[in-house]
């Protein structure tokens, strides 16, 4: 068996956290590969190291002294480095950082030292190979990952080595320039060597046990999800769970590599597993619940829209002319309403309803803002009659007002829209009703 182990920051920001890794990592053969993110913080009150470089390199970029800065940087790998014991100087390392720096090598650049500059130490420490992720992970011209290149070069790679290193969260362009992805884009690393090595689990240690039903700022111990499938996971992670960047799935999706979310600080946890698909039925009708704020709704009102063909694809239309995405579109016979995130349609709102008047001529349209969207997920609920019923009716019962819901054909989701001023409550009603109460 193999196994792709990444780490995040929280579990890399000092060298006691680094003895906790190494530790999980000798406690299994298997561990062969691993992924580690840049030192995090060490307390509540401490910087993460990644924000550090980005501070630093800013005042590089002015054209202002950035020595202090960069000395700061230093001084946390060498306190993790003298706190492991090891022989291991990053001066040379640090050299080409700042000549980087002054040379203007980009924010991306800067932002990847941290995972580049941990990498090393952890190679050292463990006794592993360290591959520069700049040497197999590429990015094209204008940015955009390129999967199939990148799993060749790093399948070969990675052939040629036992066990390794590889740090997260960058990658390069054909010319050799540092790109990254999007900020915790550590865990994306983590599944591509996991395809690349074609490993049988994927672990991805952090600082909690795995997913949890809602969230722990509203709901106080939630309980935890034991087994989730990717499909669950994307609708959970899109509307706001954030334990595991959402575009990490794709990659070990295809191949069936399972992913189970680990806590460094209670390595005996079983955490969550993440899976294509299982028989195994969750602990409750629903597996989740997860939501955002700050939404507005767009309702456009025509008698007989439903029979004028192209009508909806003229109103999205209007949105997609002003750059703006749509999360929902509930219709009815003749109404039609339109979900967008509030920030992206503030500016733009008055161009948006000229431009619907001018493609669809409406009788009438409102608008309605400060709305949040909840995500009730779960693949229990395909075989449990009255779902939505009963989230009705806890809603009911905590005096919330409903404003919009909507169901897939999958059954696998349920997404409700309330006031902003309504959404913890919300999301308490319905955890009661499921996961407390159990009806």
């Amino acid at each position: 068996m193999k196994k792709v182990v990444k780490f995040g920051g929280s579990s890399l920001a000092s060298a006691e956290q680094f003895g906790k890794v190494g530790a999980i990592i000798r406690a299994d053969k298997d561990r062969r590969y691993v992924v580690p993110s840049a030192p995090g913080k060490r307390d509540s009150k401490d910087t993460k190291v990644t924000d550090m470089l980005y501070g630093a390199y800013a005042l590089a970029e002015k054209g202002k002294d950035f020595d202090k800065e960069l000395e700061a940087i230093k001084a946390r790998y060498q306190e993790i480095i003298d706190g492991l014991r090891l022989e291991l100087s990053l001066d040379k390392e640090f050299e080409k950082v700042k000549a980087d720096f002054k040379a203007k090598a980009g924010s991306d650049y800067a932002a990847s030292r941290g995972e580049y500059l941990n990498g090393i130490i952890m190679a050292d420490y463990l006794g592993y190979d360290f591959i520069d992720a700049a040497e197999v992970i590429f990015f094209d011209d204008n940015g955009n990952f390129m999967p199939d290149k990148t799993n060749e070069v790093l399948r070969d790679r990675l052939k040629e080595s036992e066990r390794a290193v590889i740090p997260g969260f960058y990658g390069a362009k054909l010319d050799g320039t540092i790109k990254t992805f999007s900020r915790g884009g550590s865990d994306i690393t983590g599944s591509i060597v996991a395809k690349a090595a074609k490993v049988d689990v994927y672990e991805n240690w952090t600082d909690v046990s795995g997913f949890l039903v809602a969230d722990p700022r509203v709901i106080d111990n939630p309980k935890g999800i034991d087994t989730i499938t990717y499909r669950e996971l994307r609708e959970l992670s899109y509307m706001g769970a954030s334990v595991l960047h959402e575009d990490a799935i794709f990659p070990v999706r295809k191949e069936g590599i399972p992913i189970n979310i680990r806590n460094t600080n209670a390595p005996k946890d079983k955490g969550t597993w993440i899976v294509e698909d299982t028989c195994q039925r969750s602990k409750y009708t629903i597996t989740g619940i997860a939501g955002k704020k700050g939404f507005c709704a767009i309702n456009i009102e025509k008698d007989g829209m439903n029979s004028e063909v192209g009508f909806g694809r003229k109103v999205l239309q209007a949105f997609e002319q002003n750059g703006i995405s749509f999360e929902h579109v509930p219709s009815g016979i003749d109404t039609m309403t339109v979900f967008v995130h509030q920030s992206e349609f503030e500016e733009k709102e008055q161009n948006v309803l000229a431009t619907i008047h001018k493609l669809v001529q409406p009788d009438f349209i409102e608008l309605e803002a400060d709305l949040a969207l909840i995500a009730v997920v779960g693949r229990g609920m395909r075989q449990t009659r009255g779902t939505a019923g009963r989230i009705f009716s806890a809603l009911a019962h905590a005096n919330v007002n409903v404003k919009m819901i909507d169901q897939g054909s999958s059954e696998l989701n349920i997404i409700i829209g309330v006031k902003n001023d309504d959404f913890e409550e919300a999301i308490r009603a319905i955890y009661r009703i499921f996961v407390e109460i159990q009806l």
